[in-house]
């Protein structure tokens, strides 16, 4: 299965992403994440610790792979280089591992030319294809809301995109721009997850202003959340609830897709 998760900074999608990575891993599932968001917080919720992340760079900053790959300096807008540079070895020589996750980072490319047809962009895109259409494991996705790395030809082989919202407005108006985004790349299986569920009404208003969207579960407001942050580590390893949630979400979503 190949998902994507999205939705307003702060929500807790890279907390889905990670926990979701480590509750399938757990399972005894192949899994590749990837960071495509530019805050770069997805190891942290799998549970790499810091001194192991420094062993990788993201892609979108590294200069002489990217013009090695394309053919293209990195930054140049407007210059030739190839439109579909190797990307196959990338998974498994530029990745991070840890209990049979493999995350690989891909990093932020800076506004002025980010969006555009640049080397850095088409290197990440040809990236995202290829793990959606190639490869033949878990596939999960940390997206910022605009999913600037999603192309047209990359979301037909998305088997589920999820935005996560929060019991609040601003979440709610995020969820429908990422909807509509979605819409427009033509991804077909859009829904959403509830975080910082507090209580029924919480869950009776996201539901009430997300009628639109269909509902995979939810995860409880949680405050060993936030310490996991402090220290550093994944909440998977710190607290069963959120395991419990996140496999509740995997299965209604398992029950969707069949």
């Amino acid at each position: 299965m190949k998902i994507a998760i999205s939705g307003k900074g702060g929500v807790g999608k890279t907390t889905l992403a990670g926990v979701m990575a480590r509750c399938l891993a757990d399972k005894g599932h192949k899994v590749l994440a990837i960071d495509a968001d530019p805050d770069s917080n997805l190891a942290s919720a799998i549970g790499i610790d810091n001194d192991r992340l420094k062993a990788i760079q993201p892609l979108a900053q590294m200069k002489e792979f990217i013009e090695e790959r394309t053919g293209a300096k990195k930054g140049t807008y407007g210059s030739f280089f190839k439109i579909n540079p190797k990307v196959d070895d990338i998974p498994e020589n530029y990745s991070i591992e840890k209990d049979g996750i493999k995350l690989v980072v891909l990093g932020y490319i800076p506004q002025g030319g980010g969006g555009c047809f640049c080397p850095e962009n088409v290197l990440l895109k040809s990236l995202l294809s290829y793990v959606f259409i190639e490869r033949d494991e878990y596939v999960i996705v940390d997206m910022e809301a605009g999913l600037e790395h999603l192309g047209r030809g990359t979301t037909s082989y998305v088997d589920a995109l999820i935005v996560v919202v929060e019991p609040g407005q601003r979440s709610f108006q995020t969820a429908y721009q990422v909807k509509k985004l979605a819409s427009d790349l033509g991804i077909k299986h859009v829904y959403f997850v509830g975080n910082k569920v507090v209580d029924e009404k919480d869950l009776a208003l996201i539901k009430e202003n997300l009628k639109e969207f269909s509902f995979l579960g939810f995860m409880g407001y949680n405050e060993k959340i936030m310490e996991a942050d402090k220290l550093g580590v994944s909440p998977y390893d710190i607290d069963m609830s959120i395991r419990v949630d996140v496999d509740n979400i995997i299965h209604t979503l398992e029950e969707e897709m069949k």
